[in-house]
């Protein structure tokens, strides 16, 4: 999770994340070579004797400068669309989940485990030893490294689902259901907030989800179910 002071990236936890966080840092080189070449040329201008005063045109000039953009734009093109379609693809999902969005709180649905259904409120974030705005009373339990599909919907206004250290990011549209594939690579707790403005207490419908191990996984899941 994001703590004080941080001006990075959350640890990832998903082939996602990591994806993500490797093309930041790809555009970044061209962001800081392009800076830098801005604030050269700029200098240069302030410092120069107009050598080139003179100079209307350059063909060769205007084309290396129309080229060099378009190569640019390309490069970051084709990581940008394999990593949207990367998230987009569905692994063999060994069950699914449901997620729905309400004002102002989330519920969850396993509908492979006799519909098992919990609803995930906001605890009381006076308390101490807790994680202000961002713990809730239930969890979403997952087991990691197994591929999943999340369902996700709503049934009010528009909300978003959404896990910083998993690189996920979806809408949750009344009368639409979007899926996605989950997938967790080590145990943990993270946290996610509700990414759209959806009313007064927008700020008040956090994520939590639990990664944990398949066996505990089914040991919670049969103790809720009997």
């Amino acid at each position: 999770m994001s703590t004080w002071n941080m001006i990075t990236f959350q640890d990832s936890n998903s082939l996602y994340s990591d994806n993500l966080i490797s093309f930041h840092d790809f555009i970044m080189l061209f962001i800081i070579m392009i800076i830098s070449l801005t604030l050269f040329f700029i200098v240069d201008l302030m410092l120069n004797k107009f050598m080139n005063l003179l100079l209307l045109k350059n063909h060769m000039i205007e084309i290396i400068w129309t080229l060099i953009p378009m190569f640019i734009l390309m490069m970051i093109c084709y990581p940008s669309l394999k990593i949207l379609y990367f998230i987009d693809e569905m692994f063999n999902p060994y069950f699914s989940i449901k997620a729905i969005g309400h004002q102002w709180y989330w519920s969850y649905e396993y509908p492979e485990f006799n519909n098992y259904e919990i609803n995930c409120y906001m605890n009381n974030y006076m308390n101490k030893n807790q994680f202000r705005l961002l713990e809730t009373d239930n969890r979403l339990i997952i087991p990691f490294k197994i591929s999943l599909r999340l369902l996700v919907s709503s049934v009010d206004v528009i909300h978003s689902w959404t896990i910083q250290s998993l690189g996920i990011k979806v809408d949750a549209v009344p009368g639409r259901i979007n899926q996605l594939n989950l997938f967790s690579i080590r145990p943990g707790l993270f946290f996610g907030q509700c990414s759209e403005i959806c009313g007064i207490n927008h700020s008040f419908m956090p994520i939590m989800l639990e990664s944990t191990s398949y066996f505990n996984f089914i040991n919670w899941m049969n103790n809720n179910n009997n």
